[in-house]
């Protein structure tokens, strides 16, 4: 993966090997949800956001790239995502969807048309 879209960035201040599991997650416009599971997996980490209440109880799967901040203090991980681009993310089924290539390549256009990464339409 050349442009490290399933990567944490230099900057996020991701330390290999934490847990982040549990921790608040914030979007950019406020809080969104709880970590459900990640991984730290060279060029496939990821979040599961279980968004709880706040959309139903969906979990979506929010790529690395998009993690701006992880604050160890605070237990929360900060994202460079607004409240609506992880509410209208497609679902995450863990089952279904964990090893899907398929379903990850629909994720990865997902947040690359509306998200802020290379060639969307974001901020960064």
């Amino acid at each position: 993966m050349t442009d490290h879209f399933w990567t944490y960035g230099t900057d996020s201040g991701h330390l290999a090997g934490t847990d982040l599991s549990g921790w608040r997650v914030e979007a950019s416009d406020g809080h969104i949800g709880k970590v459900d599971k990640h991984s730290d997996e060279v060029e496939d980490a990821y979040l599961v956001v279980d968004t709880g209440a706040w959309i139903f109880g969906k979990e979506v799967l929010i790529p690395a790239s998009a993690v701006t901040r992880i604050d160890p203090e605070g237990h929360a991980v900060h994202l460079a995502l607004s409240k609506e681009q992880v509410k209208d993310a497609p679902e995450f089924i863990s089952d279904k969807h964990l090893a899907d290539l398929q379903y990850r390549e629909e994720i990865s256009q997902y947040y690359r048309s509306g998200g802020p990464f290379p060639g969307g339409t974001g901020v960064l």
